[in-house]
């Protein structure tokens, strides 16, 4: 069999930008199509246009973009955005107003988090301090303190922190900087062409005056405490070239035995990054992100009332009166209508044209409500068929739906003009109410399984003083 072609790249993205609450200019990208969203928290530097020109960035980026629309954004002192020099300004409470600025900007909500290295500790103080906002946090090799102590192994030692700034202020944006830099990460002999792209990638980043503030921002953080307020699902992940004695990253199996109920992976390969080419990594992410979406599908479907209405003869009514008087009165008839819902606390889901769907926490109200409907509109001459129906429902972008939705609507259909439809359902959990029914016999609803008891709403309507259904005169 013929091999399946490569996946196409991603076309490098366009960078916005947003301001935060302190007037720093923030760069973001959005990228990808994928199922759900993915705000990536990189490591100690980047360069969002800057990434797209490495070879490997560019490939472990698209293949995020295979699988989820990301975020990604530049924090304050490199890349793009705004360069504030001081250690103070660079405090990572600070990028904590970038994350939600690019948020906001976007639209974006509850996205999941990943974050690498550095990135790892904005990502949990994020997720610890608005777990309202995020659907789940996956950490790279996190950086949870640079120095070892006593109690904690993991850690940059004084003579090696004190090599990093050295090379920083001798080398920065140099091959010399870049070769050093990537033996330390695991990448092997690399190659002339590697080193000048990657020593350029570093000037892009950041100046050495910028490099070295980041630089001693970041040995300020201490986000041990933080890890057992963490609520949020959690997946934690290292490579195994990673975990050799002394390693500052070989402290991650350890971070997630902190966060309570996070799950530890650790991956092959001696390569500090995740790179395009280490699928058991994207598709752990990919797992994990299919679990929190059903689990959340799940959260979101609860017990709901469901009203349909629609008006009786719209199409006679609207080739009667002609275009402008038939728009004036459905104006007014949805006026009426929402005037309804408000008084019963219903909430409009939906109006196609003539017609409002519309939820209630409660069964008598949305009867209650129904009936007021059917009343109101006929003083403008007009007649609507109502039908009410309880059941599970869910929400999927903003938006109700379900089989009880469906079922509803076909309730509705089956009433007459000023009827109201009510399911077995409703009559049941009204029942001393005060409202009545008259048994409309069974039915069969249009693509729904089984045949369906219905019933008729029947009301003392104003000047009858009989349980009369709700019919009026044409």
């Amino acid at each position: 069999m013929p091999s399946s072609p490569p996946e196409p790249e991603v076309e490098a993205p366009g960078s916005r930008y947003v301001k935060t609450s302190d007037d720093v200019w923030i760069g973001y990208q959005v990228f990808g199509s994928g199922p759900y969203d993915l705000m990536l928290n990189d490591g100690w530097m980047g360069n969002l246009d800057a990434n797209w020109d490495l070879r490997e960035y560019r490939d472990s980026l698209t293949e995020f973009a295979r699988r989820a629309r990301v975020i990604m954004f530049d924090r304050r002192g490199f890349g793009i955005s705004d360069r504030p020099c001081s250690p103070g300004q660079l405090a990572i409470e600070k990028g904590l107003d970038d994350m939600r600025a690019v948020m906001d900007a976007v639209g974006v909500e509850r996205p999941i988090v990943f974050g690498s290295e550095a990135g790892a500790a904005l990502s949990l103080i994020f997720c610890a301090s608005h777990p309202d906002r995020v659907l789940g946090l996956v950490l790279h090799a996190p950086l949870v303190r640079y120095s070892p102590t006593a109690d904690f192994p993991w850690g940059f030692p004084d003579p090696e922190a004190d090599e990093w700034l050295d090379r920083i202020e001798t080398q920065w944006g140099t091959r010399e900087f870049a070769r050093w830099h990537m033996n330390n990460l695991g990448i092997t002999d690399p190659t002339g062409r590697t080193l000048d792209d990657w020593a350029r990638w570093y000037r892009l980043c950041a100046s050495p005056a910028a490099a070295l503030a980041i630089e001693r921002a970041e040995r300020e953080v201490d986000v041990r405490r933080i890890l057992p307020n963490v609520r949020v699902p959690t997946l934690v992940m290292l490579k195994e070239g990673d975990l050799h004695p002394g390693q500052i990253w070989g402290a991650a199996p350890w971070v997630a035995e902190q966060i309570p109920g996070a799950r530890y992976v650790e991956l092959p390969g001696r390569e500090h990054f995740i790179t395009a080419t280490d699928n058991q990594a994207f598709d752990d992410i990919e797992r994990f992100a299919a679990q929190l979406r059903s689990e959340e599908a799940e959260f979101d479907r609860y017990l709901a009332t469901v009203l349909f209405t629609d008006i009786v003869g719209s199409t006679d009514q609207a080739a009667r009166l002609g275009d402008e008087s038939w728009r004036q009165l459905v104006q007014r008839h949805h006026a009426t209508v929402r005037a309804m819902l408000g008084r019963y606390r219903g909430t409009e889901i939906d109006t196609a044209g003539d017609g409002f769907f519309a939820a209630f926490d409660g069964p008598a109200r949305a009867v209650r409500c129904a009936e007021h409907i059917v009343d109101a509109v006929r003083t403008l001459g007009l007649e609507v068929r109502a039908g009410v129906h309880t059941g599970e429902v869910h929400e999927v972008d903003g938006k109700v739906g379900g089989l009880a939705v469906s079922i509803g609507a076909r309730v509705a259909g089956k009433a007459g003009p000023s009827e109201i439809m009510a399911s077995q359902t409703v009559k049941d959990l009204t029942a001393g109410s005060g409202l009545t029914y008259e048994d409309a016999g069974e039915h069969e609803l249009k693509g729904i399984p089984d045949r369906w008891h219905l019933y008729r709403v029947v009301t003392r309507a104003r000047g009858n003083g009989q349980g009369d259904p709700l019919r009026f005169p044409a």
